[in-house]
């Protein structure tokens, strides 16, 4: 199946103010949540895409901006978790007259392939965004409007989503799944009197929009020249928020479900000082970048120094990109490669590292053994997040068991303390301690039955799925 975990926004002017710029300083804003490719688009032109960061095409930025002029568009910035990194699988795509950018996964995309006829699907020559477009354009034709096409749509889907669509008739929709698995937020820009809808905050604030709220799970957005319309396609009660957006992806400057997710994660990092009160500690330090607020939290709840004893390489080539959404393992390996430890703040002492998670133990292996060079007495890793055992259907790139740390020969024998030795030894740490669903979603304040925790429980029913496990290879197509 096709997963994406990757940014969208959508920008509408009732004033007529061509918004190519503020989608670009949007996409710029949302970097995070994809590093691999990025597209624009608008009204009746076939969209603008093109591989890597935003801000490497720089040079195309005044050219993009003119030909692409518009009052409505969207834009998406890719973390492909399937498929190959390409050009073909970058977004937004088009499908006759609506452009639709996707933030989330189908996995159900098979099935869903059948019903729109002509379209066989494989990892390598067919994204699920593209057969949810098509199955849409299908379903409107035959029922009219798009909220009429999604309340039958996501009765045939399973899975999570974020949509934004520009339509020929210049209009910006924006939907999110009935469960709320992904963020999105809407804005309004008041000197432009322009509407935004984005996966974060962080995109509103960069081009001076405030924040309005959070989209509801179950809702679908329409701005036009008659302004900003909302209809719900779905009633569903329960959310499934991903508690992992609270503890790496998101950008810290972020409002999701009401929080600031800086000082969320801050205060999980108290709330696991509480779990793991390791008071014989020399000093704390985190893992850069997301797990620093968690471990300033962990640090001053047991009043130990906070220091900074590693650092990013960021004028390395991959240093300053996000290692955890890299689709290579060997991109990955580079990046942490590229982590530094600061030795005179290491040497000699017991160090606590407080990282946001533990998946492929790929960082963390690394980061011990960088620790130990620069002459730690002693390495204690506390993890922000529980243990991830299950792989993830819901837009996060561990789609295979056999990839995670956690999973080895007759794992499903071992019990959670004998698991966590065996990672202990894995990744070369003298104590590791992970953080449990309930303490997390307390430190979040959100109801744990409001979360999704499947990848730590493999309760898979927030997604209505029993999943049939699979390797890597056979998902991605390799």
């Amino acid at each position: 199946m096709v997963k994406e975990n990757c940014g969208v926004v959508g920008i509408f002017s009732l004033d007529g103010v061509n918004v190519i710029p503020m989608i670009i300083d949007s996409l710029r804003a949302l970097q995070h949540r994809g590093q691999e490719a990025w597209g624009v688009a608008v009204p009746k032109k076939q969209p603008y895409k093109q591989l890597g960061l935003v801000s490497s095409a720089v040079s195309e930025f005044d050219k993009v901006t003119r030909e692409y002029a518009s009052p409505a568009a969207i834009g998406h910035v890719r973390y492909s978790t399937m498929g190959g990194s390409n050009l073909e699988n970058a977004q937004p795509l088009k499908v006759k007259d609506l452009c639709i950018a996707h933030n989330g996964t189908i996995s159900n995309v098979e099935e869903l392939s059948g019903m729109v006829g002509g379209c066989t699907f494989t990892p390598q020559n067919v994204s699920d965004t593209l057969i949810v477009a098509k199955r849409l354009v299908s379903l409107m034709s035959e029922n009219g409007k798009l909220g009429n096409a999604l309340s039958i749509l996501k009765n045939e889907m399973v899975g999570s989503f974020c949509f934004t669509f520009v339509s020929d008739d210049n209009a910006v929709y924006a939907a999110r799944d009935p469960k709320g698995f992904r963020p999105m937020v809407v804005g309004f820009r008041k000197d432009t009197n322009t509407y935004i809808v984005a996966s974060e905050s962080a995109a509103l604030a960069a081009v001076g929009a405030q924040l309005i709220r959070d989209v509801k799970p179950g809702e679908l957005i329409k701005i036009s020249n008659a302004g900003l319309e909302s209809e719900m396609f779905s009633e569903e009660k329960k959310p499934a928020h991903c508690s992992f957006e609270f503890t790496y992806f998101a950008h810290p400057s972020s409002v999701m479900e009401g929080s600031n997710i800086y000082m969320v994660r801050k205060k999980i990092g108290q709330y696991l000082a509480r779990k793991f009160p390791i008071r014989d500690a020399d000093i704390v330090i985190p893992v850069p970048d997301s797990a620093r607020p968690a471990a300033l939290g962990y640090a001053q709840e047991l009043g130990i120094p906070f220091e900074e004893g590693l650092l990013k390489d960021r004028y390395s080539r991959k240093g300053p990109l996000r290692s955890f959404i890299e689709p290579h393992q060997s991109d990955r390996v580079e990046i942490n490669r590229w982590i530094i430890p600061i030795t005179q703040v290491i040497s000699g002492k017991h160090v606590v590292v407080v990282d946001d998670s533990l998946v492929r133990g790929t960082s963390s292996k690394a980061i011990i053994k960088a620790l130990r060079r620069a002459g730690a007495k002693k390495i204690s890793m506390v993890i922000t997040f529980p243990p991830i055992k299950f792989p993830c259907y819901a837009g996060i790139d561990f789609p295979s068991q056999e990839e995670l740390v956690t999973f080895f020969d007759n794992s499903d024998g071992y019990s959670e303390d004998a698991m966590i030795e065996k990672v202990r030894q894995v990744i070369g740490a003298d104590f590791l301690g992970y953080n449990d669903a309930k303490n997390l979603a307390d430190a979040i304040g959100i109801d744990a039955d409001s979360m999704c925790f499947t990848c730590s429980s493999g309760d898979y029913s927030p997604l209505g799925i029993k999943p049939v496990f699979k390797s890597r290879a056979e998902i991605k197509g390799e």
